[in-house]
């Protein structure tokens, strides 16, 4: 007898652990239409496995992902910090699509609900996938024990300090919280306590330190304890409005999937650019969501103009990448830029379809003076229509060829892990 209830214990024993080992191998959280709003907005961080089951690549990442999970889940057991999730994209289009997800795996990282621009594109091993994991959830706020270090700050960064009576405090989680957001963009330094008294004569605060001026801070005005006002400021200071684009940082400004409007300038010419940068944020300030302004340095990124038939002796050139074709700006950059509504009408006429129109079909018949048409051979403007003796517009040859981006090449490759769905 007690050998029979020996070998049903071992028995059910058995089953208990054959039970555990399959509810860890399926920690990695499913996300669905009814499901993933909740996960993303009560999570710090959020590691997604975009899937197809028929995609080889995919079958190949599905244990790894989950091993890299459970590594994860060992070091952070507490709930609400990290969960890794996966969406089937055949099954969860909406999903997919909202994520611009066209190919298979993709993984992307969310950070208090919001996705991160650039996804991951490390190692796919377990031990890689779980560090750069457990890097995401060190704290994002350096810790100084002086004021005097703050001295040190590389003053070509933008930094956002704190100066907290304890770390414990509502207002610096809410102040590491907010930094986790944007610890790509900015640098984040806290004191506390006694390090940090000097500068809290009036409580808790926080100070934005602008590259290239010193000591010039500037303080957040609104409660430290207001996630959503804090997180605005430090948006607006951290992400500026116009944004320089190099061979680093290209291959993650395209993939934010905004057309460009790229002034490409000589790089001694910082009044061009000033004049620029003041120009979007007085005219296209409510066109942030849509376009990405930059400006370009024109001794390097020459091959850009040469493919629209410009050189350095050019510059400064304004042009619309709209990641199809390239768009000249239709007036002098110097002379017109500041001209009211000149940059906002070239923003309007790549949204309304007008300069994609005019490429393949010439002028719209009710315009007077059509805008630039940036034909097919670099340089050639004979389709650019001139006034005839009689006053009229002469008919413009149909382009047949116009340039294409070349910001699109700077991409991340499209097949470097797997299989575009269009490529079956």
């Amino acid at each position: 007898m007690k050998s029979l209830i020996r070998r049903q214990s071992t028995h059910f024993l058995c089953i208990l652990f054959a039970w555990l080992v399959s509810v860890v191998k399926t920690e990695v959280q499913p996300l669905n239409d009814g499901n993933v709003n909740s996960i993303l907005g009560t999570h710090e961080i959020v590691f997604v496995n975009f899937y197809a089951d028929w995609c080889r690549f995919s079958q190949m990442l599905t244990p790894v992902f989950e091993e890299a999970s459970n590594k994860v889940r060992e070091a952070f057991p507490m709930p609400g910090r990290v969960v890794f999730g996966k969406v089937d994209c055949d099954r969860e289009t909406n999903i997919a699509q909202t994520y611009r997800i066209n190919k298979y795996p993709t993984l992307k990282l969310f950070r208090n609900g919001e996705v991160v621009k650039k996804e991951y594109r490390g190692q796919r091993s377990a031990d890689s996938l779980a560090q750069f994991i457990k890097d995401q959830l060190t704290d994002p706020a350096e810790e100084h024990t002086d004021i005097e270090s703050l001295e040190e700050l590389n003053n070509k960064k933008r930094h956002i300090v704190g100066y907290f009576e304890a770390k414990n405090s509502d207002t610096y989680k809410t102040f590491a919280r907010v930094a986790s957001s944007f610890r790509d963009d900015c640098k984040f330094h806290a004191l506390f306590g006694p390090a940090s008294e000097a500068e809290r004569t009036s409580g808790d605060r926080v100070v934005f330190r602008p590259p290239g001026t010193g000591k010039q801070d500037m303080m957040f005005m609104g409660s430290l304890t207001d996630f959503d006002n804090l997180k605005v400021w430090v948006q607006d200071k951290c992400v500026p409005l116009v944004r320089e684009i190099t061979f680093e940082n290209a291959e993650e400004l395209t993939e934010e999937g905004l057309p460009f409007l790229i002034l490409f300038h000589n790089p001694d010419d910082h009044a061009v650019v000033e004049k620029f940068t003041h120009e979007v944020s007085t005219q296209l300030l409510h066109e942030k969501a849509n376009v990405n302004f930059l400006t370009a340095d024109g001794s390097k990124f020459t091959h850009p103009l040469h493919h629209i038939g410009k050189t350095m002796s050019d510059l400064p050139v304004l042009a619309i990448d709209s990641f199809r074709h390239m768009y000249l700006f239709p007036h002098d950059v110097n002379k017109d830029l500041d001209k009211p509504g000149l940059l906002k009408k070239f923003i309007e006429d790549l949204h309304s379809g007008k300069l994609h129109r005019e490429f393949h079909h010439g002028p719209d018949p009710t315009e007077a003076t059509p805008a630039q048409i940036v034909n097919e051979q670099p340089g050639d403007t004979k389709h650019v229509p001139k006034e005839t003796v009689s006053g009229g517009v002469p008919p413009i040859k149909k382009p047949t060829s116009p340039p294409e981006s070349t910001f699109r090449k700077l991409a991340p490759s499209s097949n470097r892990y797997t299989i575009l769905k269009d490529e079956l």
